[in-house]
């Protein structure tokens, strides 16, 4: 909520900057990102921009991609002031560093500004050049500027008074101290930083990663270190799939917020900035090559083809039909082949014919429930994916057959010689493709009724019933030996 100075004069114009200010995100990292994901090999050509100045690297940019206006996240409490002081008669500037293109963009879309400053080609209109502009079309003392910023001091330094947005407390004392007054504050109701950045983590997906521990399980009788060096794979393959997961989120901005749920991701949403997701990926990626070092460079080499993999479904893969569900299914297998990398065992190469259907059957679970929640809310396409919502028979299709064929491989294998050296009683087997028959139809028919959650792993981890499946089935393994 804001808090208002009721006694100082609003006659004079209010001038507002963009980045941070108006909108909680950077405009010219959310255009870099567009850019390389439209075609990484922009990444290079940014360093050659980049030497020609800012100005000119704003310009490249915003040459190359355009911003939808109606998708960016906005200070909406700064909005509704804005709008109020519109009503008022007040003048209202849009003025910010961001190139004159995307400025333009964003003033047509809020209807409330009345001129817009920007920069151009030549002019990287930040800090001192700002500040000289407002003084040029203002006056010295002749305009309120709204920021957010301590690089901003260079400019409120020649305003007659300030306005806030979500700025810390060292700035406001800064202002203070400079006898500049505060005629408004606002700030932007967000969990902290360091909580936000974990959940968008996802360490609830970490759970995929116990996949590393069936072979290892399957294959009984192993010493403690194959043990350990499984636990070190989980927690290399868990900080590899986060800085995934945020690269996903980074690229993904635009798509997320036409998303009813995702919309909520704090990279979407803006509560955390896009140059701490960027710091933060190397740094994990880092520490999970430390912890793959230690196991061996078989497991090492499999870990690149997973970020490899995960990178180019997060980047083009995923927006093509049948492609993208393919491609989860494969990187639920490589966890498993990496746990049997990592323990050093070999395992049955039925056990990978399972996985590869019956996580084809998850992706495909996943797309229908996400297809199911566009046609409640009336929508006809899936966003960036490639799929329709007149695709979801067919899908439903594809899943469930590929579901019942993976009961069908484990039935395969209960009665194969190889079944019959590893467990002394295989034929307790049976009560495990019993009850995953069970558990695959109730996930088909809780989707087709709308029940599932968008992420069938969240929908298994809440479900006491799959609780329940895994108790089963992890007794009649044990009976079976």
């Amino acid at each position: 909520m804001p808090t208002e100075n009721q006694a100082y004069p609003v006659s004079k114009p209010l001038c507002v900057d963009l980045d941070g200010t108006l909108t909680p995100t950077d405009t010219l990292w959310e255009g870099c990102l567009k850019l390389i994901r439209a075609n990484p090999a922009y990444l290079v050509k940014m360093f050659y921009w980049l030497l020609l100045g800012k100005a000119r690297f704003k310009q490249q940019v915003s040459d190359r991609i355009s911003l939808d206006p109606e998708l960016l996240p906005y200070t909406e409490s700064l909005l509704a002031y804005l709008q109020t002081q519109k009503q008022a008669g007040r003048e209202l500037c849009l003025v910010t560093a961001a190139n004159s293109r995307i400025a333009h963009a964003i003033a047509d879309k809020l209807g409330v500004f009345d001129k817009v400053l920007a920069s151009d080609e030549k002019i990287n209109l930040s800090g001192r050049n700002k500040a000289s502009r407002l003084v040029a079309e203002y006056g010295e003392q002749g305009f309120v500027y709204a920021a957010n910023a301590g690089v901003d001091m260079a400019v409120w330094r020649h305003a007659a008074a300030a306005v806030l947005v979500n700025a810390p407390a060292r700035l406001e004392a800064m202002l203070k101290k400079q006898g500049i007054e505060v005629e408004a504050e606002f700030s932007i109701d967000s969990q902290g930083r360091l909580r936000s950045l974990l959940r968008n983590m996802r360490p609830h997906q970490w759970a995929k990663n116990s996949l590393l521990f069936v072979p290892i399980i399957l294959a009984p009788a192993q010493p403690l270190v194959a043990w350990l060096d499984v636990m070190l794979a989980f927690a290399a393959f868990s900080l590899t799939a986060s800085s995934i997961y945020i690269i996903n989120d980074l690229f993904d901005l635009e798509a997320d917020r036409k998303h009813p749920i995702k919309r909520q991701r704090p990279f979407a949403s803006a509560v955390l900035p896009i140059p701490l997701g960027l710091a933060v990926i190397p740094l994990l990626l880092i520490v999970a090559a430390v912890l793959a070092w230690q196991i061996n460079i078989q497991f090492c080499l499999l870990l690149v083809l997973y970020v490899i993999l995960t990178t180019a479904y997060s980047i083009s893969l995923k927006l093509h039909a049948l492609v993208d569900v393919f491609t989860l299914a494969m990187l639920y297998t490589l966890r498993i082949i990496a746990g049997v990398f990592a323990a050093n065992i070999v395992v049955s190469h039925w056990l990978l014919a399972f996985s590869i259907f019956f996580f084809l059957s998850f992706a495909f679970a996943k797309r229908y429930s996400e297809l199911h929640n566009l046609a409640e809310a009336g929508d006809l396409a899936a966003g960036s994916r490639g799929y329709k919502v007149r695709d979801l028979p067919i899908i439903s299709l594809f899943g469930v057959t590929s579901s019942y064929l993976s009961i069908m491989v484990l039935i395969m294998y209960i009665h194969d010689q190889q079944a019959n050296r590893m467990y002394s009683q295989p034929l307790w087997l049976w009560i495990v493709s019993i009850v995953l028959l069970y558990w695959v139809s109730r996930v088909w028919l809780k989707a087709y009724r709308g029940h599932m959650d968008e992420d069938p792993v969240l929908f298994a981890l809440r479900d006491r019933i799959s609780y329940m499946v895994a108790v089963v089935v992890a007794i009649s393994f044990w009976l079976a030996l």
